[in-house]
């Protein structure tokens, strides 16, 4: 793998998941009773439970099985292609930001899942290692904010 960090979700519905995951391009890798992996690319997501039970998980269950998933956190999920793939999947996602040009000069929109995490589609780049001149004179720009 080319990542040592992985993302798990706890979600009470793994149909649902691959129901609309799927349609964005996702393709099960593995699922047993309590556990599903699914990849896009080099885009992995791992999701925990699968049933009702999963609001009994140790930590978890602190809070109401109603509170919304993912508050507070983005997930951000490189696409070639971004254009092509928002006008394809925004006819059934819930869109929350639609796309745009972004200051550090790359396209990127987001959505919501059916259970609250939010999710970031952004074109591909290489932020860690690899910024073009455009990105860099519009990060300087943004630093000088």
């Amino acid at each position: 793998m080319e990542t040592d960090v992985f993302l798990e979700l706890h979600v009470p519905d793994f149909e649902r998941v691959i129901k609309i995951y799927s349609k964005l391009g996702f393709k099960v890798v593995w699922k047993s009773e309590d556990y599903l992996v699914i990849r896009k690319g080099k885009s992995v997501l791992n999701f925990y439970g699968g049933t009702k039970r999963v609001f009994n998980h140790p930590y978890f269950k602190k809070w109401s099985g109603k509170t919304k998933k993912g508050y507070a956190v983005e997930i951000i999920i490189p696409i070639d292609g971004i254009k092509q793939f928002y006008k394809k999947i925004k006819k059934f996602v819930k869109v929350v930001e639609p796309l745009k040009f972004k200051r550090w000069g790359r396209w990127d929109f987001r959505i919501e899942d059916p259970f609250g995490f939010y999710i970031r589609f952004t074109e591909r780049y290489d932020w860690v290692n690899k910024l073009d001149k455009q990105q860099k004179m519009l990060i300087e720009k943004y630093k000088k904010c």
